[in-house]
């Protein structure tokens, strides 16, 4: 076997860290940040979320059970690089139809491999997320620590253009659905599965959405129809929609005017639910405010806690920014949940109108199911709202 090719990998702060390449052979520049989980490597590169950012996996050995076309989020992946500490020599699933390293070639996304990763995360722990640069090719420490420095910050960019959809569709009934994975419907009568009485209509605004998300919809009883991250309140009301969703997605929540200002005309007319830029679009609707974290939360190991309900549920999260709570104190919207490492804003709802929102991934993927009821919470209240019941 060849010996494999030398890759760099430098951040801003003039670190350096030199590795073997795999993936395609290229430069690039991005956010360097970390996830915990220890499987899903493929829902992760290929979540919209990632859009911009060089992901560096903490588990030590990634790409054991290859590729399978039916485990995407989305159209491929999305991620700038991705950094590992080992790179599986051997692939070892009936389900996978290519390696890890081929997949990345295959999308012409560079991978960094031999990497003390235990470093790599500490030092993004402590000093926070960065702009960094991953090269495959021939390249100086210098050359390497300064494109990372050139490159432009995550605060203040809008990325959802780049990944949300051009225009409106019925999901399940093109292709973008093709792996569409069967789940069971929702809810037992007497230990046997049934589907909700009635299907409600549901506009999915598409800010970078993950295809799960769309499939639990469905299983929770619910028609999708996917908006791009333009659709304006008018458009949406044109199709007779009877409530919205606010998916996740990649970028600063602040440089989205055009989303608060869409989110803020549907906000009295229909039942509102929102995940993670999703819950960050509805923070700014309500008039709210968001912040940058130091490092983010990113992986399946994140506890969060009701504070109405005192449960508390560990979730698959990935986010660089949060709610700030004092922001939302003259709103009309309340905090129900937090998280438990460092107290942010995991949870909010409206006093007076049927809207909440949490900063998690209910439909994990990869994941905990914990928080997997939301999405029948959000069936219920469209079905009480529908009832003229609230």
């Amino acid at each position: 076997m060849p010996a494999p090719k030398p890759a760099i990998l430098a951040l801003e702060d003039g670190s350096v860290f030199r590795g073997a390449a795999f993936g395609a052979e290229a430069t690039i520049a991005g956010e360097c940040v970390f996830n915990t989980s220890m499987t899903g490597y493929q829902e992760i590169l290929t979540d919209p979320s990632y859009f911009g950012q060089i992901v560096t996996m903490t588990a030590v050995q990634i790409g054991n059970y290859g590729i399978s076309p039916e485990d995407e989020e989305s159209g491929g992946p999305k991620c700038s690089g991705f950094v590992v500490r080992e790179v599986s020599p051997v692939v070892s699933n009936w389900r996978s139809v290519m390696s890890l390293s081929d997949y990345l070639a295959k999308h012409g996304i560079p991978g960094i491999s031999e990497v003390d990763t235990r470093a790599l995360t500490k030092k993004l722990r402590v000093d926070g997320a960065m702009k960094s640069c991953l090269s495959t090719l021939p390249l100086s420490d210098d050359e390497a620590v300064a494109r990372a420095r050139g490159w432009r910050d995550m605060a203040g960019s809008d990325y959802v253009k780049d990944v949300s959809c051009q225009e409106p569709y019925l999901w399940g009934a093109d292709d973008a659905s093709r792996f569409n994975k069967q789940y069971l419907p929702v809810g037992t009568i007497g230990g046997a599965t049934h589907t909700p009485a009635k299907k409600f209509k549901v506009a999915a605004f598409d800010y970078g959405a993950k295809y799960t998300i769309f499939r639990k919809l469905v299983r929770h009883g619910f028609e999708v129809h996917v908006f791009p991250a333009t659709a304006t309140a008018a458009q949406v009301r044109e199709y007779g929609v009877d409530a919205v969703f606010l998916s996740n997605g990649p970028g600063d929540p602040a440089a989205l005017p055009y989303i608060h200002q869409t989110v803020s005309g549907l906000l009295p007319d229909y039942p509102i639910f929102g995940i993670c830029l999703g819950h960050q679009m509805l923070t700014h609707a309500v008039g709210g405010s968001t912040f940058k974290l130091k490092f983010g939360h990113r992986g399946g190991n994140q506890p969060v806690k009701n504070l109405e309900t005192g449960k508390v549920s560990i979730t698959a999260q990935n986010h660089g920014f949060a709610t700030d709570p004092k922001s939302l104190e003259q709103t009309g919207a309340v905090v129900t949940e937090i998280n438990l490492n460092d107290n942010t804003v995991e949870g909010l709802r409206h006093k007076t109108l049927p809207v909440f929102s949490v900063q998690y991934h209910p439909e994990a993927a990869p994941g905990p199911n914990d928080a997997d009821p939301l999405f029948e919470d959000f069936y219920r209240m469209v079905e009480k709202r529908k009832a003229g019941k609230i």
